[in-house]
Order: structure tokens, then C-alpha cells, then sequence
């Protein structure tokens, strides 16, 4: 079974990343955890809060937050009927990384799908400040859904790498299993100054060749040394509906998520990317 978990602060934004996942996942046995976490309301609020009251504003918010959850369980349900698909409501008083992160490890989460920004919604930046961190330090993958993006069937999926990351056979799997019902092609893009590959590089690469082999493949090789806009042209040029790439120390993406850098070499995705994080988990 697929377990997926969406958090959501109830956004337009919030809500097309679950009813997208709910379109990707379709053909898949799976439970979505619909999660609402809900310290930062409370504190938000802080000009009506005193300590006399933190009791009655803290379960305001948390009858608000419930009643919200049912309303969107109410709206999925009536959305897709899937019967592979079961949904679970999650309301806690507490941040959202800190809550992610402990749902993914007692659930043995699979995927965190959620919005590119919430209600804050800040057009001048890619990432809000709650997927960056659920990037950061949420180990578990990670697939952002830009806003107003329409669900599309994944036929074309990017995923850049260098070759270097020793890569976790779970989140490959996790990988192929996303695109096999599409027939998705996969290509595996290296930007390099050289193009030319190493020992240890093509291990991994035969690694991946051999974890993706249920997908169709295309390897390819750009010679460039601007690896951000090189990636920004390869989507827009090939009509790509995915961008997949890892998050490990030392890697491209470390630099991209970090919001200034991002900013500066204008990497504005306008379509799903998925983050793998490379670590070590239970296996599926």
C-alpha cells in the first residue's frame, strides 16, 4: 500500500497538491494522511492571546482546524470515489515540519505531497518557508505542486544527476512505480563541462539503469557549466512534466533550495518536482 501524506493550511494551493496527488496515485492501493497543523494559528493571534486565554483560543483553532479537515474529506470523497483509496484526517497542535516529521516515521510515509506556497503566497519567491523546511529536514520524498497547475499525466520526467549519489534503491522504486501506469519517459540528463564519466559513475548509473528498468530511458549529456539554467531550458525545450532530482549535502539541489540562490538563478518551476532525499529508511 502507498502512503501519502498532504499537509494542508487549507489554501487553494493546499488543496490542488492533494487533488493532484489523488490523480497520480489513481491506480495505486493507497492511504492519504490529510494533516493540519496548527501551533502557528494559534500564535498567530497572539495580539487576542494571554495566557488566561491561550486555553479557549487553542481550542478554537483546533475545532476550526477539524471542521475544515471534514470539509475537505467531504470534498475528496465526493471528487473521487476511488475505492483503492482510503483518507485519513490529521489535526495536532504543532509546527508542520515537526508534525510531518513524526507522521512519516510512524507511518512509514512513502511521499509528502504538497503545495510550492500557501496562503502567504509570496509570488516573488519559488518555495514557501514550510516546504523549504519539509525539504530540509523531513526525511522522506518531497513532491511540490506549483500553483494553478492542472493535472497532467506525467508522459515526460527530468531528472537530472551527476552520478556521484550512492542512490536508495526506496526512493528509485518509488520513482518507477510513479511512472510505470503512464509509460512515462524517464531522462537521465548529465550537465557536465566534460561529459565524461568516471568509474564510480557509471556504477551508478548501472545501478539506476537497473532500478528504473521497468521505464523507458534516455540518457543524456549537455556540456555546460550554468547546470540551474541548463535545467530551466531542458524543460521548457522538451515539453516536460516533472522534475526529479535528489537532495543530498554537496549537490546542486542543497544550493537551489536555498531561497536567495534559488532567486538568483530564477529556476521558477511551473511544474511538479519531486525531491528524493537519499537516506535510509525502512524498506518498502
Amino acid at each position: 500500500m502507498r502512503k501519502i501524506l498532504v499537509p494542508t493550511d487549507f489554501s487553494a494551493n493546499a488543496l490542488n497538491a492533494l487533488e493532484y496527488a489523488i490523480a497520480l496515485f489513481k491506480y495505486d492501493i493507497s492511504e492519504f494522511f490529510i494533516m493540519h497543523a496548527y501551533r502557528d494559528d494559534i500564535y498567530a493571534k497572539e495580539l487576542n492571546v494571554t495566557r488566561d486565554t491561550l486555553t479557549e483560543v487553542t481550542n478554537m483553532v483546533a475545532n476550526k482546524s477539524k471542521e475544515q479537515l471534514d470539509i475537505i474529506l467531504a470534498h475528496v470523497n465526493k471528487m473521487s470515489p476511488n475505492p483503492r483509496h482510503t483518507y485519513k484526517v490529521v489535526s495536532s497542535n504543532n509546527i508542520l515540519v515537526d508534525e510531518a516529521d513524526k507522521i512519516v516515521d510512524k507511518e512509514n510515509i512513502d511521499i509528502i505531497v504538497m503545495g510550492t506556497r500557501g496562503f502567504t503566497n509570496d509570488r516573488n519567491i519559488t518555495f514557501g518557508s514550510h516546504t523549504l523546511q519539509v525539504f530540509k529536514y523531513v526525511q522522506c520524498p518531497v513532491l511540490v505542486i506549483p500553483e494553478n497547475y492542472k493535472y497532467k499525466k506525467p508522459k515526460h520526467i527530468l531528472f537530472p544527476t551527476n552520478y556521484l549519489i550512492p542512490y536508495k534503491r526506496r526512493e528509485l522504486k518509488l520513482l518507477c512505480e510513479m511512472a510505470c501506469p503512464y509509460r512515462a519517459l524517464i531522462d537521465m540528463l548529465y550537465i557536465s563541462a566534460s561529459g565524461v564519466l568516471s568509474v564510480r559513475q557509471k556504477d551508478n548509473r548501472n545501478f539506476i539503469k537497473t532500478e528504473l528498468r521497468k521505464n523507458d530511458l534516455n540518457f543524456k549529456t549537455v556540456k555546460s557549466k550554468n547546470i540551474p539554467v541548463t535545467i530551466n531550458n531542458y524543460v521548457e525545450d522538451n515539453n516536460i512534466d516533472m522534475l526529479v532530482m535528489v537532495n543530498n549535502k554537496h549537490t546542486v539541489l542543497e544550493d537551489l533550495i536555498v531561497q536567495s540562490t534559488i532567486d538568483k538563478m530564477s529556476l521558477f518551476l511551473n511544474i511538479p518536482f519531486l525531491v528524493l532525499q537519499n537516506v535510509n529508511r525502512e524498506s518498502l
